[in-house]
């Protein structure tokens, strides 16, 4: 799988996140990171590499249990927090660059692009 660091690329994730989640419900499997993971990069998926990116994604989203890599997920189009984390980190670990050199405003406008129907994820937001 080739993973990089631009629009066209994270559109195809966001997809391809939707297709795994559905995959793995058909095979009544887990959706978690660690199984999303072993779909997308086959033997790649060590276990160290899956839990650099779940350590990447907890820090970012300031919860150590909320990505674990048995977590069952909720769907991308429900929770995209969730989701738009872990694909920044899988980018992160996967180029080998650190997550602040990941294209933001690239991956949330991917997902407005993947899921147009949804409400569009806003990074640019004031924190007060």
């Amino acid at each position: 799988m080739n993973v990089e660091n631009n629009q066209e690329c994270f559109v195809q994730l966001w997809l391809r996140l939707e297709r795994t989640r559905r995959l793995l419900g058909g095979q009544y499997r887990r959706f978690c990171v660690r199984a999303v993971l072993k779909v997308w990069f086959g033997t790649e998926a060590t276990d160290a590499f899956i839990w650099a990116v779940c350590r990447q994604a907890s820090l970012l989203l300031d919860d150590e249990q909320t990505v674990c890599g048995w977590d069952v997920l909720p769907p991308p189009a429900l929770c995209p927090r969730i989701h738009r984390e872990l694909l920044r980190s899988v980018v992160a670990v996967r180029l080998g660059i650190g997550v602040r050199k990941v294209d933001l405003r690239a991956l949330d406008s991917a997902y407005s692009i993947a899921f147009p129907k949804s409400t569009p994820i806003n990074v640019n937001k004031q924190k007060q």
